[in-house]
């Protein structure tokens, strides 16, 4: 079993790449459950909704915070815990990083009460590892834009947020990723999808968590 945790900016490529690792764990038939931050139980995912709308009243960032770590009580306590005593993966599309990458150092917030609050939602369950994709805001915006073109949906609360924000929030996940470079692997967004996958999958085999 192993509980990994993908981080990023939007567009980095996280959904590409859990699903690339999907079929390497089914090939091998390594039983795993997919999930989500913001979200992962239907209380999380009415949450996000919240969360993530426009055109109305957005949470202050205290709010924001405490809206955030009810969410991942949920899903700790109903989703990630048990899946976990089951002996499955769970691979998860954001976790407690973000909320240091996005609070912390994009907010401001104090960085002793957010890692406070982060364990105490988590009831101390961490990741055994934290795959970033590293992406210059820059080829996020573009990415995003190209996005947004192709599907015409519309920003959500974050994506409308200043380049500015972003960067903080890029520079919170690397300042976190230094901290504990054994618990984390940081990979260049910029890369190909199937070298990305690649590489993730070699750091996997290397571990002995995976097969060759």
């Amino acid at each position: 079993m192993a509980f990994l945790v993908f981080e990023g900016l939007d567009g980095s490529g996280k959904s590409t790449l859990i699903r690339g690792l999907c079929e390497t764990l089914n090939q091998q038939s390594i039983d795993y459950h997919l999930t989500r931050e913001p979200g992962g139980t239907e209380l999380g995912e009415e949450l996000r909704t919240l969360i993530l709308r426009t055109g109305h009243e957005a949470p202050t960032p205290r709010a924001e915070l405490l809206l955030y770590q009810a969410i991942r009580a949920q899903h700790v306590d109903l989703v990630i815990e048990p899946c976990l005593k089951k002996g499955q993966w769970v691979l998860s599309d954001r976790f407690t990083a973000s909320t240091y990458a996005f609070q912390v150092s994009a907010r401001g917030l104090n960085s002793k009460d957010v890692e406070w609050l982060n364990a105490y939602a988590a009831k101390d369950v961490a990741p055994d590892l934290t795959v970033l994709l590293d992406l210059p805001t820059e080829k996020s915006a573009e990415r995003m834009k190209q996005r947004e073109d192709e599907s015409g949906a519309q920003k959500d609360r974050f994506e409308l947020e200043k380049k500015d924000f972003h960067e903080k929030v890029r520079q919170g996940y690397l300042h976190l990723s230094r901290r504990q470079p054994e618990k984390w692997l940081v990979l260049d967004a910029c890369k190909k999808p199937e070298e990305l996958l690649q590489e993730l999958l070699e750091y996997l085999r290397e571990k002995q968590w995976l097969r060759s």
